[in-house]
């Protein structure tokens, strides 16, 4: 599996997301924690997949991804949420209408032109003077996917900020120090950013 379009990738995030360990030990605890200490208001959540952090956003955030699958199932859950075609569409595309942009396991999954294009396409909705948050594997976890186009560390989401016009804020390894990163599936590069 290749494609991060496809019905599998989208059944893919469902099996992982419901495995019964994850869930006996709730893992994704200090993770809603991470997103929720930024108080990111009103975010729109791109490439939202089934949902998985919107559960920690403002009630009033919207999710967009590609998959439609995965799209329907955040609806599932709750979520407001839209896949390219119905995002183009809607009523809540507004321009300078979130506080937030959230890129969570996004920007690894392109090439940097492409992911140049993505951030081009989605800051107009944002507020100025408004956040962008991302997260990206470290190198273990970025093994564990074959949708995986290139490795983002740090450096490289900060350079991508410097290339679309947004001034980092904080950079920062998460939940373990950069070191982690190596052996523990789970840690992962953060990066806030502001626009002007």
């Amino acid at each position: 599996m290749d494609d991060t379009r496809s019905e599998a990738y989208a059944e893919r995030l469902r099996t992982k997301e419901f495995a019964r360990w994850k869930q006996v030990l709730d893992v994704q605890r200090p993770y809603r924690w991470n997103l929720r200490r930024q108080h990111l208001g009103r975010t729109l959540d791109v490439g939202c997949g089934i949902g998985r952090n919107l559960v920690s956003l403002s009630a009033d955030s919207v999710g967009v991804d590609h998959n439609t699958e995965s799209v329907e199932e955040a609806r599932r859950r709750g979520f407001t949420a839209f896949d390219a075609d119905q995002w183009a569409d809607s009523e809540l595309r507004v321009p300078a209408s979130f506080d937030s942009l959230l890129l969570a396991h996004v920007i690894e999954h392109m090439d940097e032109p492409s992911a140049v294009s993505l951030m081009e396409e989605y800051l107009p909705y944002l507020k100025p003077g408004g956040t962008v948050f991302f997260i990206c594997p470290q190198e273990r976890g970025y093994t564990t996917d074959a949708t995986h186009v290139r490795f983002v560390d740090l450096d490289a989401l900060e350079a991508l900020c410097q290339r679309v016009g947004l001034e980092v804020e904080k950079r920062y390894s998460f939940p373990f120090p950069r070191a982690a990163g190596r052996v523990f599936t789970y840690n992962e590069f953060c990066v806030r950013a502001r626009s002007s």
